[in-house]
């Protein structure tokens, strides 16, 4: 990864096409979202019921959507020179979730949380501080994106305001939001 400039920063390209960044999402959604935040797996049908994380790991509709949620986040980091692309395609995610799968907005926050310390955990020795606060520039930005997408809509304000409640989610202070 490289060290310099936001998409420099933030760009994982082919790794996130790859068997390694497809294992990134798999690792986010079974070891830290889903055993942290087992209420999330109320939307998804196919797991709801599983509880163990070999369960999960082995369930092909989880990874198929880890591989979609990857390949969304390596969208939008190959297009931050684009901020109509990165508005739409976050747009499009974000009605998505709010008018079909009706998904409380905070979840984006909580996954994107835990999709950086997995990031940090692969890549520790190419995600110096730099890269981190990148990183964590770019949650923000997704966060704010979908719950513009998810207000345009009509959901709820009070739904987009809960993530307050539930408190920091990253345990290293280096990678929460500035």
């Amino acid at each position: 990864m490289p060290g310099a400039g936001l998409e420099g920063c933030v760009g994982f390209g082919e790794e996130a096409r790859s068997k390694e960044g497809r294992g990134l999402g798999d690792k986010a959604a079974r070891g830290g979202f889903f055993v942290n935040f087992p209420l999330a797996k109320q939307y998804f049908s196919q797991f709801k019921h599983m509880e163990e994380p070999l369960e999960m790991e082995r369930s092909p509709q989880l990874r198929k959507h880890a591989c979609r949620v990857m390949g969304a986040l390596n969208t939008v980091v190959e297009n931050l020179h684009d901020p109509e692309k990165v508005s739409s395609v976050l747009a499009l995610v974000g009605k998505a979730h709010a008018l079909k799968h009706k998904v409380e907005p905070m979840y984006f926050k909580i996954l994107s949380g835990v999709i950086l310390e997995v990031i940090a955990e692969e890549f520790a020795s190419d995600f110096p501080t730099e890269t981190q606060r990148a990183w964590a520039k770019l949650r923000g930005l997704i966060y704010s994106h979908v719950t513009a997408a998810y207000k345009e809509v009509g959901w709820p304000t009070g739904h987009t305001a809960l993530f307050g409640a539930i408190g920091p989610l990253l345990s290293s202070p280096s990678l929460e939001a500035p």
